[in-house]
């Protein structure tokens, strides 16, 4: 997916900082969900490990980035599709967790509507499939 880092600032209404922009660069560059150890790794010393968190919080908060748990209970991001806001994530798809290579994919694979019990409101769904990914089938056919 090809993003505009300062678009997407601008659109919620954030200033665009080096470390912002750089946050998001590297989080849309796969088309992976990507855990904030492996982005630490990979920025480096560019951006510490407090401002990094930030960072993630307040996307998470304005609705650029979602949350993805994976199999050992690290937090993943992903970004948003163009309907999240703050005050609610609309990005109810399925999230596929390969057991071999370990990444996330956002699938486009819409989550039903589920019908909650009375006195219940929720927010937002999550709905994650554990298999293998297709290229990690790939792989062993080869």
């Amino acid at each position: 997916m090809k993003i505009d880092p300062i678009d997407i600032l601008k659109q919620n209404d954030l200033k665009h900082t080096k470390q912002r922009v750089r946050v998001l660069e590297e989080i849309a560059m796969d088309n992976v969900a990507i855990s904030q150890p492996e982005l630490e790794k990979k920025l480096g010393k560019e951006i510490d490990r407090v401002t990094l968190y930030r960072i993630l919080n307040v996307y998470e908060d304005k609705g650029i980035l979602h949350r993805v748990m994976d199999l050992n209970g690290t937090a993943n991001y992903a970004i948003c599709s163009s309907s999240c806001t703050s005050e609610h994530h609309h990005d109810e798809h399925v999230h596929f967790n390969c057991t071999n290579c370990h990444k996330i994919y956002c699938l486009d694979v819409t989550i039903p509507q589920v019908k909650m019990p009375a006195g219940f409101s929720a927010v937002a769904l999550n709905s994650t499939a554990y298999g293998v990914c297709e290229k990690c089938n790939a792989r062993v056919k080869n």
